[in-house]
């Protein structure tokens, strides 16, 4: 077995990004915001996000933050995301709105996708007038522990291999935020993992030590502190960072630092092949069925949560219809089409099915039974119907499920596949 710091230099070296590919990145963003500052007097275009930190990893999208001055633009916080935009329909082609707390932009060039924030220029945290306001301020906070940044890479990149990178309500995972500030607390990934193996419910992360010998239970609106983890913002002492984490999420988190502690392997930092894992599951007796959706148009976090809604209403739907769900699970790149993964059963259900009815002493609900079953029985002082089963298989329920206006209205396109 190889020795953890081994296993996680080498680890080191293989996310750390292509230097062409960086270099290009790079030359992009600067002549995007070269052109976005020109003969512009009260906003500044400047790198935001993990570039600004140094945190990105080997691919990566890059954020642009416009900065708009806090004296002349704070009343008209509603108003910046429209007045970036005729700023960028001036200087640019092909932009692209996008719905969010405050609207952003997208511009496209080959590979590379910008998104380009407007935000207004505030010194502390209280000065926000939306949430995206504080963002430069978490950039500069990380920035001041540069000697960490490969540690916070290594963090990042587990979170991600585990599929609980990410604060999006579809996701409810660790975003990169907490990563870098778990990574700070704890003085490295090792010791990080070390301590998350033993967290116990509502651990709480002050690293600016706000809350020191006070219950922090106490000081702060609980509405924020009901997520498993609790992560103080070092910029904003009366925010919870962790309040999007998911118990779920939080769990299968600690389980992957329990395995990779016991048995280091760089397996715990590549991203599995959902795909292939669910082939390997499949045995002669298993059917998995693939369901890909393809994605509306919008803000991620908004598509995302109705392709999650879609997954949740397509196994709800098969396990209350008597089908044995082995496995599911589902994934979206943000780039192709969302895919759905169900292992059933192969054997089918009966064509006639048991519909169990109330009791006969409540004889309202009888009589209500009664009008909507024809072949009727009772059984132990109950009533029961035969009913005829539409769908004795999966697939033939997915077939009509995906038709259903719950499922076209959150997706623009269903195909179904069978293995």
């Amino acid at each position: 077995m190889k020795n953890i710091k081994s296993v996680l230099n080498e680890v080191l070296m293989e996310i750390q990004p292509d230097k062409n590919y960086e270099k290009e990145i790079f030359e992009r963003l600067s002549l995007i915001i070269k052109k976005i500052n020109q003969s512009q007097k009260n906003t500044r275009a400047i790198l935001g996000g993990s570039g600004a930190k140094g945190t990105w990893l080997k691919t990566f999208d890059a954020d642009i933050f416009v900065l708009f001055d806090y004296r002349k633009f704070k009343d008209k916080s509603g108003k910046l995301a429209d007045i970036l935009e005729k700023i960028l329909k001036k200087k640019f082609k092909n932009i692209s709105r996008l719905h969010g707390s405050r609207d952003y932009f997208q511009i496209k060039q080959g590979n590379f996708t910008f998104e380009i924030v407007p935000i207004l220029k505030i010194q502390k945290s209280e000065q926000a007038k939306n949430i995206t306001d504080v963002s430069p301020l978490h950039s500069k906070w990380v920035a001041k522990h540069k000697k960490l940044i490969n540690e916070m890479k290594l963090t990042k990149q587990f979170c991600q291999a585990q599929n609980v990178y990410g604060a999006e309500s579809y996701i409810m995972g660790f975003s990169g935020y907490i990563c870098e500030i778990l990574t700070v607390y704890y003085g490295s990934f090792l010791n990080l993992i070390r301590n998350a193996a033993k967290w116990d419910d509502k651990i709480v992360i002050d690293v600016q030590r706000y809350y020191k010998g006070k219950d922090v239970f106490k000081l702060v609106n609980t509405s924020k502190l009901i997520s498993p983890l609790i992560v103080i913002d070092p910029v904003q002492k009366d925010r919870n960072a962790a309040a999007a984490l998911s118990i779920e999420k939080f769990e299968v988190f600690k389980k992957a630092v329990k395995k990779f502690l016991r048995k280091p392997s760089k397996e715990y930092f590549t991203k599995k092949d959902l795909k292939l894992s669910f082939l390997k599951e499949k045995a002669s007796n298993a059917e998995l069925i693939i369901i890909k959706a393809g994605p509306l148009s919008g803000k991620t976090d908004v598509v995302g949560s109705k392709l999650l809604k879609i997954h949740e209403f397509l196994n709800g739907k098969l396990r209350k219809h008597g089908f044995k769900i082995k496995k599911t699970d589902w994934e979206w790149d943000k780039k192709h089409d969302a895919v759905f993964y169900f292992l059933s059963g192969r054997k089918p259900l009966p064509k006639t099915v048991e519909i169990e009815g109330p009791p006969l002493n409540i004889k309202h609900h009888v009589d209500n039974f009664k009008k909507t079953h024809k072949k009727t029985f009772v059984r132990n002082k109950k009533i029961y119907a035969f009913e005829h089963n539409n769908f004795t298989k999966p697939v033939d329920l997915l077939k009509s499920l995906v038709k259903n206006q719950f499922v076209m209205e959150r997706c623009k396109s269903v195909k179904i596949e069978i293995l």
